[in-house]
């Protein structure tokens, strides 16, 4: 049996379901790993593929190719500028926005970028176009900060999101995650998502659990995986016990299976 918890969004709830998370810690091991990419390899395609819990949502279906826009790239900024405003707490947030993006121009005219990057395409962009990204990732920073301020534990913004790669299998796992709160050794990971949470929601937030713990150096899972939307009021969350890991693995390869046939030739 599953632990998905649905609750309404409210000032010191993040507190509470962190309080509240689980004392044990989900460990996975080596032969879960072994046993995860077995089940991978048997489900992979001619070259290389990514799956995230967008994909579990979407069971495996086709999606668009990734494309950067103001509303991708608020995200990212976003994040450094919060980093930012850590290490120094007299910036505003605003300025904050301001000095990452400039920092991903001078990447870019430093000549420390690729083709297809966040530097690499602000760049390539507009004026008008860098003042929507600029707005973007303000209003993203606000929300962010609002919701890293109603924490009472010790809290990180995240460096990254998490991956991983199948052994052997052609396949990578990305993970989302925003902050990362401590409740002494046990580590809950919270995860920000504009507009409301579909009916496969909790499928991808299980999604993004075991690969928060495959990406785990020890293979330690988060004690709890909350999913907020803001804009909807909404939260999810999800427990790291061996059953949940276990779904979202499940989740995951069905997303494979499902991928490789929608492409594989129909026989004539």
């Amino acid at each position: 049996m599953t632990t998905l918890l649905h609750r309404r969004f409210d000032t010191g709830l993040v507190d509470r379901l962190v309080s509240e998370a689980p004392a044990t810690i989900t460990n996975l091991t080596d032969d879960h790993r072994r046993s995860l990419s077995a089940r991978f390899r048997a489900a992979a395609m001619v070259g290389h593929q990514r799956l995230d819990a967008w994909s579990v949502e979407q069971a495996g279906r086709a999606q668009r190719a990734f494309a950067w826009s103001p509303r991708t790239a608020r995200r990212v900024l976003a994040s450094g500028a919060l980093r930012r405003v850590e290490v120094q707490p007299s910036l505003t947030l605003l300025d904050a926005v301001r000095d990452e993006v400039a920092d991903q121009l001078l990447r870019a005219t430093s000549g420390f970028t690729r083709s297809g990057s966040l530097a690499h395409w602000l760049a390539s962009s507009a004026n008008p176009v860098i003042g929507l990204v600029t707005s973007e990732a303000l209003g993203w920073a606000v929300q962010l900060d609002e919701v890293v301020r109603s924490i009472s534990y010790p809290r990180s913004i995240a460096e990254s999101d998490t991956y991983y790669d199948v052994s052997l299998a052609r396949t990578t796992l990305r993970g989302r995650r925003d902050v990362i709160v401590m409740n002494d050794e046990r580590r809950v990971v919270i995860r920000v998502s504009s507009g409301a949470p579909g009916k496969s929601a909790g499928h991808g937030l299980r999604a993004d659990l075991t690969i928060d713990a495959l990406a785990d150096p020890g293979g330690f899972a988060p004690v709890r995986f909350i999913g907020l939307w803001p804009d909807a009021g909404v939260c999810l969350s999800v427990d790291g016990s061996m059953n949940d890991l276990r779904a979202g693995a499940r989740d995951l390869v069905r997303s494979a299976v499902a991928r490789r046939r929608a492409r594989a030739p129909i026989a004539a």
